[in-house]
């Protein structure tokens, strides 16, 4: 088994989280752990630490599955230690091991700028969208969303309008759609741009799985626009993932008395940056002086 399809395997493996998956890639990058694949449960014990005897037995099991699950995978996938891995989501926290793809990876080294917002956008919101991706993507940015309802969707559909670079990140596996409705723009993406996902084939959309989304989301750009807002979303914990990667968020500004524009708002307080343009934008990614 080469080191890929081993990576795929410990992935794949129920009980081997991103916490679990950060210590084997530490491990790996200082050169303590076998170079012969795959390794035997012992060794991956003893690297990963564990110590927890009534979970040994699962994780056993699963590692088990795992390795012939790994073994007879079909679909597109690049790992951490391959050289096409998007070195932006690389530099994050509890980077995942392998991110499972559909279209061109070479939409990952262009400049990436992540958009998020509401699911259900006023007018001014989905005004700005218009008015602000032309000039973003003639530029040279790729857009980043992950394909929700509301401003994610308009996002992408934009991008589309523009003949820009769009890049999806999906809670499922990529043989699901979530919500149903957007599955023609989710082949789309896959089809035109790059659409990506941490979950194998089959995943169905599980609750947890969009809050860890969203750090891959924010992970994969150099700055995440919250376009609009309400004052607890999952916009605002994408954000959030920006912050803790010493990403630049960048706000639209919004009325006081608007519902939707809270999230921003407050983000600004906070000190994000406001935009009121596209050159705002560029010259928080550092495509203009």
């Amino acid at each position: 088994m080469d080191q890929r399809t081993f990576l795929l395997a410990l992935h794949l493996t129920k009980g081997i989280g991103p916490a679990r998956a950060a210590k084997v890639i530490a491990q790996m990058k200082a050169g303590l752990t076998p170079t012969d694949y795959p390794w035997s449960f012992a060794t991956l014990v003893a690297i990963l630490a564990e110590s927890n005897r009534k979970g040994l037995l699962q994780l056993a099991v699963a590692y088990q599955n795992s390795l012939v699950g790994a073994a007879t995978y079909v679909g597109h996938y690049v790992t951490y230690f391959d050289d096409c891995y998007p070195e932006r989501l690389r530099q994050t926290y509890q980077a995942p091991l392998v991110l499972f793809y559909q279209g061109d990876l070479r939409a990952l080294s262009l400049p990436a700028l992540a958009i998020v917002g509401t699911r259900n956008p006023t007018p001014y919101g989905q005004a700005v969208i218009r008015a602000l991706l032309p000039e973003l993507i003639d530029a040279g940015l790729s857009i980043v969303s992950g394909l929700a309802k509301g401003i994610d969707i308009m996002a992408h559909q934009a991008t589309f309008a523009n003949r820009g670079v769009p890049i999806a990140v999906i809670g499922t596996g990529l043989d699901r759609v979530y919500p149903k409705q957007h599955h023609h723009l989710q082949r789309q993406v896959g089809e035109q741009g790059l659409l990506l996902s941490e979950y194998p084939w089959g995943t169905a959309p599980l609750k947890g799985h969009f809050p860890a989304r969203n750090r891959l989301i924010a992970g994969l750009a150099s700055a995440t626009l919250v376009v609009e807002a309400l004052g607890r979303s999952g916009s605002l914990i994408t954000a959030n993932w920006a912050l803790q990667e010493n990403r630049t968020v960048l706000t639209i500004p919004g009325s006081i008395l608007a519902p939707t524009s809270a999230g921003p708002n407050d983000l600004i307080k906070a000190g994000a940056e406001p935009v009121t343009s596209g050159t705002d934008i560029l010259r928080a990614v550092q495509l203009l002086p």
